[in-house]
């Protein structure tokens, strides 16, 4: 595996994945920490990365959302199963701009953007009609007009203390290389130094 840029490299490795995953190839594993440190792990859809970091959205008020905002420390793991890869990310978390977060929810589908208004995440519910019933009640608060973003709801961004993309070879030599910086969360992070680990 040529050493390059990581993003750059990991876009390659996404864009293949698009042509072999059968079900979305942006899936990845979130894992996070509450403010105990216990772990809590659930797969979420990658829906952007930039120089900075890989970005997701997901509602404050959930389980996840308020680990992230406890500790705001997380990692991804990208598994590729027909490709056989893997890419794992690691670092700090920080909060997309609202005008990040307005742009991709506008993007969404109407039903979606209902959706998000209607569903009060990881809370307990008696049945599936409990939700329809939300559902139906912001349909019709909404009418035809515009569907604003909830104030719950936004994006994060990991940004990346260490990526390590893995590729698998035969007889279990597998083939690891690790991207890592010292300081992520700055205005112009450290340059990236890359190792080869043993498989």
């Amino acid at each position: 595996m040529a050493e390059r840029d990581p993003y750059e490299l990991f876009q390659d490795w996404l864009a293949e994945a698009g042509t072999s995953e059968p079900n979305d190839p942006n899936a990845m594993a979130l894992a996070t920490a509450d403010a105990d440190g216990l772990p809590s792990v659930r797969m979420v859809l990658l829906k952007g990365t930039d120089p900075r970091g890989f970005v997701f959205y997901t509602n404050t008020e959930s389980r996840k959302g308020e680990q992230l905002l406890a500790n705001r420390n997380a990692a991804l793991c990208f598994h590729w199963k027909t490709l056989r890869r893997q890419v794992r990310v690691e670092g700090a978390v920080e909060q997309v701009s609202d005008a990040e977060a307005d742009a991709y929810y506008n993007s969404r589908p109407r039903e979606s953007r209902i959706g998000a208004w209607a569903s009060q995440q990881s809370r307990p519910l008696e049945g599936r009609w409990e939700l329809e019933k939300r559902v139906a009640q912001f349909a019709a608060k909404f009418g035809l007009g515009d569907v604003p973003r909830p104030p719950h709801w936004t994006g994060f961004r990991v940004l990346p203390r260490r990526i390590e993309f893995w590729q698998d070879r035969p007889f279990r030599l597998h083939e690891r290389t690790l991207y890592l910086r010292a300081n992520a969360e700055g205005a112009e992070p450290a340059a990236w130094t890359t190792e080869h680990l043993y498989p």
